[in-house]
């Protein structure tokens, strides 16, 4: 008998370089019960502070290369010269464990998914204007200043994208925007397509109901 009503829900977030995103999809996974951070791969180097295998799966571009052409990504993309990828088989383990995942990735992969789970909830952060943006990357002290144009140059690209999402959150305020964001899982979670159907028939129905 199943000890959960809903199925497990897919949220997939997307963002400017800069925007919050990450720091967002931390904080809510601490915040919520039942909701699980799918670990991406990248080839681009682990910055200080971040954990392989937490933050992300850190591997070098033959190995990457020979996990897409075996087919285990369910999206990946070149961002920034680098290769990101979600794992299929990561993003299985989870939603078949009952629980919803939660997807930090880029405009790219996000359409990616879209394509095939439409079920799927996209949401796109907004930082609060260019400018403040601009000073978050600044801030980082990681990215040499070419390299920070070129970021602010695609990410004019990407907030182009956000209508082909759900929802939009601006990242003012980061627990204002964590509770936007709450609300929207919350609420995606009890939805009706999201009941599980054998646990109200186990509960509620008897068999000749249905």
């Amino acid at each position: 008998m199943q000890e959960k009503k809903n199925k497990g829900c897919l949220f997939v977030v997307s963002a400017p370089s800069g925007a919050g995103k990450t720091t967002l999809c931390s904080k809510i996974v601490s915040c919520l019960p039942h909701l699980r951070f799918s670990v991406s791969y990248t080839t681009r180097l682990q910055r200080p502070g971040e954990v392989h295998d937490r933050d992300y799966t850190f591997i070098s571009r033959e190995d990457f290369r020979f996990m897409a052409e075996r087919g285990e990504f369910i999206e990946w993309a070149e961002v920034h010269g680098e290769y990101y990828g979600t794992s299929k088989k990561r993003l299985e383990e989870i939603l078949d464990s009952g629980n919803d995942v939660i997807l930090d990735i880029d405009t790219q992969g996000a359409m990616q998914i879209k394509n095939r789970i439409k079920e799927g909830t996209y949401i796109f952060i907004l930082p609060p204007s260019l400018e403040i943006l601009r000073k978050r990357l600044a801030d980082r002290m990681t990215d040499a200043k070419k390299d920070m144009e070129k970021r602010l140059k695609m990410a004019v690209s990407e907030i182009k994208t956000y209508q082909q999402y759900d929802y939009v959150i601006i990242n003012d305020k980061l627990e204002a925007s964590l509770k936007e964001l709450e609300a929207i899982i919350i609420s995606q979670r009890v939805r009706t397509i999201m009941v599980d159907m054998q646990w109200i028939k186990e509960r509620f129905l008897k068999e000749e109901d249905y």
